[in-house]
């Protein structure tokens, strides 16, 4: 029997990961609060190991997406949505082959235009219209707020009244995303190592997520603190923690689907 090659390309890697090991669990299991902690731990490790190359993807990957926005506008905006999960997926079969003593490689940043392009897409299809329908209800909200604040003739209590409509409309938009970004945070890495589908993916994804809300309220605390440390030296510390933050996805979803 033939040994495999260590620095084959990503696509091999992919198809064997598909089958996946036999203690994966489709729908993630229960962990510990403290495994918040863990999974940035551990990403800091997986950064440690090619940091260089983990800055390029951060400034390769930032500057790709902002272009897009800023040269853009709207279309950019719409693609910088729907190329969202193929770039993290890309990202984590990086990720999958560093963890297993594979060299991380430019070229794993675009794998995800070569493994399951279109149900990664596909995500981002479903966000992008998911985002649309929520952005309509606030709109509808917020232009109501608007047109109280402008007929109110500078009458400070329709002004404030309006203001709280402003702020409402807010609040909700972002519990109605909430659902939607625990549906996508594990959705590439099982849509590549685990063929499944994008629905089923998203299903799986919010599932595990709901499972872990204490695991996970520990690991927003400690990126929101380590964000403003990275934002300070004019946010160049962002060049760290977005990859630490994006392989703390790779270390969170092999923690929770696998025993």
């Amino acid at each position: 029997m033939s040994t495999p090659n260590p620095y084959a390309a990503p696509r091999a890697a992919v198809a064997d990961a598909a089958v996946g090991p036999k203690n994966f669990i489709p729908a993630g299991r229960t962990v510990p609060t403290a495994r918040g902690w863990a999974w940035i731990a551990q990403g800091w490790e997986l950064f440690k190991r090619q940091p260089f190359m983990w800055v390029a993807f951060a400034v390769v990957g930032i500057a790709i997406l902002l272009g897009l926005q800023l040269l853009l506008p709207l279309i950019g905006q719409i693609a910088a949505m729907l190329l969202g999960p193929v770039f993290v997926g890309g990202v984590m079969i990086g990720c999958r082959d560093l963890d297993e003593g594979r060299e991380l490689q430019f070229a794993h940043l675009f794998a995800g235009f070569r493994e399951r392009f279109g149900s990664l897409i596909a995500v981002g299809l479903i966000s992008l219209g998911f985002t649309f329908a929520v952005a309509l209800v606030v709109g509808l909200g917020t232009g109501i707020g608007t047109a109280t604040l402008l007929g109110s003739g500078g009458d400070p209590a329709a002004a404030a009244a309006a203001g709280l409509t402003l702020l409402l409309a807010l609040l909700v938009m972002l519990a109605l995303l909430l659902p939607l970004y625990m549906a996508m945070w594990f959705a590439p890495p099982l849509i590549l190592f685990h063929a499944q589908g994008p629905a089923e993916a998203m299903k799986n994804s919010f599932v595990a997520c709901l499972r872990n809300i204490m695991p996970f309220f520990l690991y927003g605390v400690i990126l929101f603190l380590l964000s403003f440390v990275a934002s300070l030296p004019v946010f160049l510390g962002w060049l760290v923690l977005a990859p630490v933050m994006v392989a703390s996805l790779y270390t969170g979803y092999r923690d929770i689907f696998f025993e």
